[in-house]
């Protein structure tokens, strides 16, 4: 109790304890804003915001640049896709009914686009010889003449487009 006593009884001593606390406080607050500043500076040489604003400037910039190309791509890729063939139909038949040649074997296959465009290809078969055909489709249409399996090819194969 005496040492207490001694203590609050010199206020040099008192002044020099409550000012060795306030610069311990004081020198953690200035560490943790350095922590928060490093934080907040962006890029491997900011030194201070000015330098971390150009490098987020710069990234962004590089950012708008990497997006217009990838729309750029994306807008290839897309008519691309759209000309490429997207549904496959088959129609095997018999084409001799009742005469017994060539079974199941004759076949029908549409191949289409988003657009309806594409090619039916057919092929007849019997046991002397294979005829194979080939007709080009328009908006599921054809200008030559389709028989009711090339038909049923194109109407089976339509495309994801064609149903909505």
């Amino acid at each position: 109790m005496s040492i207490l006593t001694n203590i609050l009884a010199n206020p040099l001593l008192i002044g020099f304890i409550a000012l060795s606390v306030a610069v311990l406080v004081l020198l953690g607050l200035i560490i943790w804003m350095h922590v928060k500043l490093h934080r907040f500076l962006v890029g491997i040489d900011s030194k201070n915001i000015s330098d971390s604003l150009s490098s987020v400037s710069s990234d962004l910039k590089d950012l708008r640049a990497f997006r217009r190309e990838l729309e750029e791509y994306l807008t290839t890729v897309e008519k691309r896709l759209k000309k490429s063939v997207q549904s496959i139909s088959t129609v095997r038949f018999n084409p001799f009914k009742g005469q017994g040649g060539g079974g199941n074997q004759s076949f029908s296959t549409a191949f289409l686009n988003e657009e309806g465009d594409g090619v039916v290809i057919s092929s007849l078969y019997s046991r002397e010889h294979v005829s194979v055909f080939s007709k080009p489709v328009k908006k599921m249409k054809s200008e030559y003449e389709l028989s009711e399996e090339e038909k049923e090819a194109i109407s089976g194969s339509e495309s994801p487009k064609s149903e909505n």
